[in-house]
């Protein structure tokens, strides 16, 4: 009986190690399959790449007077508390994002990335202005993610219908030309949020009286710049009758633009406002 026992203990431990070693054989094989198939994966499609890498590839943030910056995926903002708004807008806009994306329209949410809280949509109601995107949703219709990010309270700001759908309209759709034209460039845009004021709504959100769009391109690795600063009031007015320095506008709004730049090449495009280096055709 005893060598009974002592034949099935042998035989079993035997099975042991010859499970053993086959599980961990396995092991082995799945490990190298996983590293090889990792190695060999395959790349993404450009456009999966846009949806999952924010557009913070966008590298010439300007400075911020409230410390209160937000990253959404393909823009940032500094939101000013005080005003209610953001003072700017900043992102790439990529020759690839220039598209038609027909996409249903949201309605405004506040941004839940704003710790302060911003402000709600219904300070714009019965107010006489329009909730004026600073980042258009037209410059966004590339995923549906993007477009529905430019409709957050945070990226309006108040305009009156007239400049909203017409000088501002009209330089928006420019920008786009020039993203398609340029092989993409970089756009900074707020309202001009300097006291006094008037104000809308229960959270007194202010009302610029002046809106600017600046645009940097570096295609052929050259670097040309151009801003605009136009009345938030009707204007037929050609584009470039609104084109100013940069430097202007910082003196206005005690904001450094492109402070990532060299010095010399910072000085140099931003107290310059010639615009014939842009297509306006």
């Amino acid at each position: 009986m005893n060598k009974i026992k002592q034949t099935l203990s042998t035989i079993t431990l035997q099975k042991l190690k010859k499970n053993y070693w086959s599980v961990l054989g396995f092991g082995v094989i799945m490990i190298l399959i996983f590293e090889l198939s990792s190695a060999f994966i395959l790349k993404p499609h450009n456009d999966e790449k846009i949806r999952k890498t924010p557009s913070l590839s966008f590298d010439f943030f300007p400075t911020s007077t409230t410390n209160q910056i937000i990253n959404h995926e393909y823009y940032t903002l500094s939101y000013n508390e005080k005003q209610e708004q953001a003072e700017w807008i900043a992102y790439e806009l990529k020759k690839s994002y220039v598209r038609s994306g027909n996409f249903k329209r949201p309605y405004f949410i506040k941004d839940p990335k704003v710790k302060t809280g911003s402000a709600d949509w219904r300070n714009y109601k019965n107010s006489g202005y329009d909730k004026g995107h600073l980042c258009p949703a037209g410059d966004m219709q590339f995923a549906i993610s993007a477009y529905n990010d430019t409709f957050f309270t945070s990226n309006i700001s108040p305009q009156l219908h007239v400049f909203n759908n017409g000088v501002w309209k009209r330089l928006e759709e420019k920008t786009r030309y020039w993203a398609a034209k340029y092989d993409g460039i970089y756009v900074v845009t707020g309202g001009v949020l300097k006291a006094p004021l008037k104000t809308i709504g229960r959270e007194k959100v202010s009302v610029p009286q002046y809106f600017y769009k600046i645009l940097l391109d570096k295609s052929n690795g050259k670097y040309k710049m151009i801003a605009f600063l136009i009345p938030n009031q009707k204007s037929d007015k050609p584009l470039y009758a609104f084109v100013v320095s940069v430097d202007s506008i910082e003196k206005m709004t005690g904001i450094d633009f492109f402070p990532k730049l060299d010095d010399k090449t910072e000085n140099r495009l931003e107290k310059g406002n010639d615009y014939k280096s842009w297509s306006f055709n």
